[in-house]
């Protein structure tokens, strides 16, 4: 994929400035468009799969179910946006936005293939933890501006509950620093290649780091059972209930696209990325096998359409916790264990139990 993406560059090139100009529009577009798209089928996926394991058949009229998501989106679009009387009208508009813009400016970042990425960036991991900070103030706005205690609410929850596993997600990421030995996000990748398939991988020896990454990964993206941000059963929607047509859709457009990004993310950092977990011993020479069964961006969309799956499986699975059950999990359970197995990251990179990075 990288030779055609490399021939598509030096034609734009030929053009001058507009022609950098245009080239890096049209990556970004490339992105920004299939992840709205994905969304869409995310949501309509969601629906379709807790409802097989409700036993019913969840949406059925709209395109068999398949374009749900479009219509519900079109309903959203044309319905009235109804502000609150007393809302700061400033911050109650550019809330969403906040929201919305660093879930996917941080896509900027991702690999999906070998040389397959908008930013090669060596400080690529750092970007992505100030990228997936920032949403808060979109959110904690949001609750103020609102000028309601159920929406201000929510916000504070927001708030401690993103702060308290976002420090643990940062620890759980250093682990894959230390085996790696960089902060670009596709060297990360390529430190997890070897002979032996899917047991080169860092979830292997980084394997409690994994779980805490992506169950903080969860609870990041106020998805249940962490949903205590927008309890439907206590706060309604938490700090999105003042919010209506358009706006809404944009809270709801980030946080799905939040959720994707967690799981690209989790293969990209533990589970090897686009590489194949089939060892390269047993794939032999056979030009089909090696197309087919080798390292490439299927394997990747396989792996984040599983973790996709895993965040809807929770949802169907679990009660949500108590607000005082998560904060102990964050702070009690989650950073202990990250910081005394980044001790013994170091302690297996210094001995060469593991392959590590440069």
């Amino acid at each position: 994929m990288s030779e055609y993406i490399d021939m598509l560059h030096d034609w734009f090139l030929q053009f001058g400035n507009i022609g950098i100009v245009l080239w890096i529009v049209l990556k970004i577009l490339l992105i920004a468009v299939p992840v709205i798209i994905a969304v869409a089928f995310y949501v309509v996926w969601e629906r379709k799969l807790i409802g097989w394991m409700h036993a019913r058949h969840g949406p059925m009229y709209v395109g068999f179910g398949v374009f749900q998501a479009f219509a519900d989106v079109f309903k959203l679009l044309f319905k009235e946006v109804v502000q609150p009387s007393q809302a700061s009208r400033f911050l109650y508009i550019l809330a969403p936005l906040i929201v919305l813009a660093p879930s996917f400016a941080a896509w900027a970042v991702v690999p999906f293939d070998y040389q397959v990425v908008l930013s090669n960036a060596n400080a690529g991991l750092l970007y992505l933890l100030a990228m997936t900070s920032l949403g808060v103030y979109g959110i904690i706005l949001a609750g103020w501006a609102s000028n309601s205690k159920y929406a201000f609410l929510g916000a504070i929850r927001s708030a401690s509950q993103v702060v308290s596993y976002e420090i643990a997600m940062g620890f759980a990421l250093v682990g894959v620093l230390i085996l790696s030995g960089s902060l670009n996000l596709t060297d990360i990748v390529m430190a997890q290649k070897g002979d032996a398939g899917l047991f080169e991988w860092f979830w292997l020896p980084l394997l409690p780091l994994f779980g805490v990454y992506f169950i903080s990964g969860v609870a990041e993206t106020n998805r249940a059972p962490f949903d205590v941000v927008e309890g439907e059963s206590e706060i309604v929607a938490g700090h999105m209930v003042e919010y209506s047509g358009s706006q809404f859709a944009i809270f709801f457009l980030a946080e799905y696209a939040n959720m994707i990004l967690v799981s690209f993310l989790t293969p990209i950092f533990f589970a090897g990325g686009w590489l194949s977990p089939i060892p390269a011993a047993w794939i032999g020479d056979i030009p089909v096998l090696s197309t087919i069964l080798g390292d490439g961006w299927w394997w990747l969309f396989a792996k984040v359409g599983f973790f996709m799956s895993c965040f809807i499986w929770f949802r169907a699975s679990f009660p949500r916790y108590r607000y005082d059950q998560i904060m102990r999990l964050g702070w009690k359970v989650f950073i202990p264990i990250t910081i005394a197995w980044i001790a013994v990251a170091a302690l297996m990179a210094f001995y060469g139990i593991v392959k590590a990075g440069a």
